[in-house]
């Protein structure tokens, strides 16, 4: 099993960023020990970044045939991108939304969560712990295939 995890604007500033509220772990220490329980697992992990809407939503379009599932962590894109939101609605392979902080507790433009629906699940508020959970949860998901 291969699985994309995809994240979008400022996530390449965790670790920096509002240790408060993301940690202290930059994104590629979170990576590098998802992929070692991915492997663990038996699944393989591919990482992707990007601060731009169109890169992400190409990369979503372009994963089916190269990966089982996503992970995606939209960043601020999940309260307000339509365009992102229809990519995933018409990705054949199941997309699962990931969030470091619980977006429904915190200001309140960020309990709108356009993503939501046409994601398998949603996982939040556990800082890097919302990756391997997502993990998990994605590859019971894809076992159950």
């Amino acid at each position: 099993m291969k699985i994309l995890v995809l994240n979008g604007p400022n996530l390449n500033m965790t670790g920096k960023r509002e240790p408060d509220i993301y940690g202290t772990k930059s994104m590629p220490e979170i990576i590098d020990a998802l992929k070692v329980k991915a492997e663990s697992m038996g699944a393989e992990i591919d990482h992707f970044q990007s601060n731009h809407e169109g890169d992400l939503i190409d990369r979503i379009q372009s994963a089916p045939g190269e990966f089982d599932g996503i992970l995606l962590n939209a960043g601020a894109l999940t309260h307000y991108s339509y365009a992102l939101r229809d990519a995933i609605a018409c990705c054949p392979i199941p997309v699962g939304e990931v969030h470091m902080s619980d977006i429904m507790n915190r200001e309140p433009f960020r309990a709108t969560d356009v993503i939501e629906d046409v994601c398998i699940f949603r996982v939040m508020g556990m800082r890097e712990g919302s990756y391997t959970t997502g993990l998990l949860m994605m590859m019971d998901k894809l076992v159950q295939k």
